[in-house]
């Protein structure tokens, strides 16, 4: 069961390490009896499938999901352990796409317009006016 990030980065099942324990959640006495939470483990550091690069922006990108290099990836939304491991493997795929997705443009520095520089003085000066009225009046 390989998992497809893109058309050009498969992850084998082979890098693929899977965990199962008891889970919280709804299921009555089924979820004391049965192992349906999921965990799946990558190690991105150790990936035979990634280039030189990839490894690099990865390891940056998702440093602080990684312990040691591998990524951990958990599931127990549903009752059911196969539904789990699906949606886990989703997650992790979406994961490493959004890791390896290009940077987004860049901010271009711009000057506020002259409407907005007028309008920030006349709030300022409305506050102004506003905390101005609620001193006491001065004795005459």
């Amino acid at each position: 069961m390989d998992l497809e990030v893109s058309p050009a980065l498969t992850i084998p099942a082979t890098e693929l390490g899977w965990r199962f324990s008891r889970s919280s959640g709804p299921g009555g006495q089924h979820v004391n009896t049965s192992d349906s939470r999921v965990q799946v483990s990558w190690n991105i550091a150790e990936s035979a499938v990634l280039t030189d690069d990839q490894r690099m922006l990865l390891l940056d990108r998702l440093d602080r999901r990684l312990v040691g290099g591998v990524v951990t990836i958990a599931a127990s939304e549903q009752r059911s352990q196969l539904r789990n491991r699906e949606i886990a493997l989703v997650k992790l795929a979406e994961l490493v796409a959004a890791g390896l997705a290009p940077d987004g443009p860049s901010r271009r520095a711009t000057k506020p317009t002259r409407g907005s520089g007028r309008r920030h003085l006349a709030a300022k000066q409305q506050r102004s006016a506003t905390k101005q009225n609620r001193r006491r009046p001065a004795a005459e």
